[in-house]
């Protein structure tokens, strides 16, 4: 196969341009692809209005909310739980202003009175927080050791969970969802010690850090948004909790005109740890059981997301470059004497990911309309003992095997990976479904 490609800036690429900051910015991924991403598949594709955009990898609603924006009906599929709330809060425009900024003043009267300062003997079960050291809330044991160690120090920690409370206590349900969104992004990206870079991990231990503040800071963004943006609260948008590989249950057949995603990559990234102190925060993850139950859901894409039931492995047994690919980096292993658990998975979670993505393509056939176009962002990998893993160019071969025609793959950016000292692509594979 022969592809048009065409070498991009990836930094200017992947920027967030300013004028895309309304709504996106209410909560993002940091490796999110860019709105304008979006935009020029629109176009490319020649969307219009009365046609449906399908994103089956929706994370936190980049695809979504531009189209809300175009005036284009869009659904999304996110197995995620914390992503899928963000997705559907950021996609939920008839939330009145006012309301919001209710809740803001109503807190800020209740923080300047010292609420929030005040130390507080005993735990609220209800809100999932208990004593710590008698005086501040804090999460339960269980709910702690999902996070990394030291995500949030103490005191910030206090203060966010009774601010959470109040939130929850405030009469009008209707709006808590956009308050605790706004909370849930501010902690993680003001208040708690986390650092992205682009992995996530720990940076310097605040002892303390304001709440109050930043969280309205958030609020008065999400107000300012939802006014300039009213008139296009009307085009219809919606987000379903559930498996990119089991998605006929939630859309109907022949229904979806275009599908613009980006599946996550073959690596060793927990895409769960992304999102796991706000995940335990507003409840989705209290539990290990909770956390398994939603890794079943994600597409096998490492090694810390794999099971003995896995099966996926079965869709591509009979692709040989695949085959081969898992072979080499099986082979590489036992050249390099590596005997750890995640490493003996390497090879196998090759054969998971693109069979899960085969399952998922699959499926997807029969929730096309002929003529459907499709892109898929994804990228090169090269983590397994930096064997090189061309994942556009394999998905294309697995989507042409279930009948999809490949179009081409458009070069979308490259990243510089320290490990092999090259240039990885990130590409844009678009495919049409021609029933």
């Amino acid at each position: 196969m022969t592809y048009t490609t065409q070498l991009q800036n990836g930094n200017e690429l992947n920027r967030l341009y300013e004028d895309d900051r309304p709504i996106h910015e209410w909560y993002r991924f940091v490796l999110s692809f860019p709105p304008h991403l979006v935009r020029q598949y629109v176009e490319k594709f020649e969307l219009a209005r009365g046609q449906l955009i399908l994103d089956p990898f929706c994370g936190t609603g980049t695809t979504l909310v531009e189209a809300k924006k175009l005036g284009l009906a869009s659904v999304g599929i996110e197995a995620n739980a914390m992503a899928h709330f963000a997705a559907s809060v950021k996609t939920d425009w008839d939330v009145e202003p006012d309301g919001l900024a209710g809740i803001g003043s109503e807190v800020r009267d209740w923080a300047n009175a010292g609420a929030l300062e005040r130390v507080h003997e005993g735990g609220d079960s209800s809100f999932g927080v208990s004593v710590y050291k008698g005086k501040l809330r804090t999460f339960d044991p269980e709910q702690s050791r999902l996070l990394i160690k030291n995500s949030i120090s103490p005191l910030p920690l206090h203060k966010v969970l009774t601010l959470l409370h109040r939130i929850e206590q405030h009469g009008d349900t209707g709006i808590h969802s956009h308050a605790k969104l706004a909370l849930a992004k501010q902690t993680v990206k003001e208040i708690s010690n986390l650092r992205f870079g682009p992995e996530i991990g720990v940076g310097k231990l605040k002892t303390d850090a304001p709440v109050i503040e930043p969280w309205l800071n958030a609020l008065d963004r999400m107000i300012g948004d939802l006014r300039n943006f009213k008139d296009k609260s009307v085009t219809p948008a919606t987000v379903f909790l559930a498996d990119s590989r089991d998605m006929c249950r939630n859309l109907a057949p022949c229904s979806v005109d275009a599908v613009i995603t980006s599946p996550p990559y073959p690596n060793e990234k927990d895409y769960s740890r992304t999102t796991r102190l706000e995940s335990v925060l507003l409840g989705f993850l209290s539990s290990r059981e909770d956390l398994r139950r939603q890794k079943h859901k994600f597409i096998r894409s490492n090694t810390r997301g794999v099971y003995i039931s896995d099966e996926d492995h079965h869709w591509v047994q009979h692709i040989p470059r695949i085959e081969a690919l898992a072979d080499s980096i099986e082979e590489r292993r036992l050249e390099l004497g590596k005997t750890s658990g995640f490493e003996k998975q390497y090879a196998k979670v090759v054969r998971l990911y693109f069979g899960g993505m085969a399952r998922h393509l699959s499926e997807l056939r029969l929730l096309l309309r002929p003529g459907a176009k499709l892109a898929y962002v994804v990228g090169d990998q090269a983590s397994y003992f930096r064997i090189l893993i061309r994942t556009g160019q394999l998905l294309a071969e697995v989507a042409e095997r279930l009948g999809y025609e490949v179009l081409d793959i458009d070069l979308f950016r490259t990243r510089f990976s320290t490990a092999t000292k090259n240039h990885l692509r990130e590409e844009v594979l678009l495919l049409q479904w021609n029933g």
